[in-house]
């Protein structure tokens, strides 16, 4: 074994203890929490050691660092998360590689997306980003939709062709109510997530909760964890 690659499993098994104790303190079965690996700053060859340790579901934030590493990786048995704010013009590289994307926060973005899901004969997983720090009608400085916006976005997404309602996402806020509330957010995302599913049953996915932070998202009740430093180191500095 080379040793990044030791060194990722030793990380990873540190990680996976931590879900599970987490799981564990919260009465929820090891296997209701997906971990996602946010590989955004990382080489492919990283990826694949991921891959060949068990790794399923990995993440970027980034189209033009994403999409070649995606195209690398194409013969793992990989599960690709789109998880950045995502501008238009990029939606068609995207939508060729992504199989979830976790950040969709605009109608213009639903449109685009379904367009380009559509040309590509694919379908795509997509999440409602809800920004808590939102007032209503506005935007979180890391992207999302303001709570208010969610049954319409929703609805959107769920009736657009090559999209489907998967559920929610949301990065715990620094400013707002909910700064340094990260349980407190979390809990108030599974409302919203509840909300949701009374009208879309199958849009069961949370995504909430990062290295910092898993333990309070599972605790709350998320379904996905996204986590990057914890499993690959403290990220380079991007030029």
């Amino acid at each position: 074994m080379t040793d990044r690659k030791a060194e990722l499993a030793a990380n990873l098994a540190v990680v996976e203890e931590r879900i599970a104790s987490a799981c564990a303190a919260a009465g929820r079965a090891r296997d209701e929490v997906t971990l996602i690996v946010v590989t955004k700053t990382y080489p492919a060859t990283d990826v694949r050691l991921l891959a060949d340790l068990g790794v399923r579901h990995v993440a970027e934030n980034r189209d033009q660092d994403a999409a070649p590493k995606a195209a690398a990786c194409a013969d793992l048995p990989l599960t690709w998360h789109f998880v950045g704010q995502l501008q238009t013009n990029k939606v068609r590289s995207v939508a060729g590689y992504a199989h979830v994307v976790q950040s969709v926060d605009r109608s213009r973005l639903v449109t685009a997306l379904s367009g380009a899901a559509e040309k590509a004969g694919r379908e795509l997983g997509c999440l409602v980003q809800i920004a808590l720090d939102a007032e209503s009608g506005e935007r979180g400085e890391r992207g999302g939709a303001a709570p208010d916006q969610l049954e319409e976005l929703a609805d959107r997404v769920a009736a657009a062709p090559g999209l489907r309602l998967d559920g929610l996402m949301t990065v715990a806020p620094l400013a707002g109510p909910y700064a340094g509330r990260e349980q407190a957010a979390f809990e108030r995302l599974m409302e919203l997530s509840s909300r949701l599913r009374a009208d879309h049953p199958a849009a069961t996915m949370v995504s909430a909760g990062m290295s910092s932070d898993l333990e309070q998202a599972v605790m709350a009740g998320a379904t996905h964890v996204r986590v990057g430093t914890a499993v690959l180191g403290a990220r380079p500095r991007l030029g």
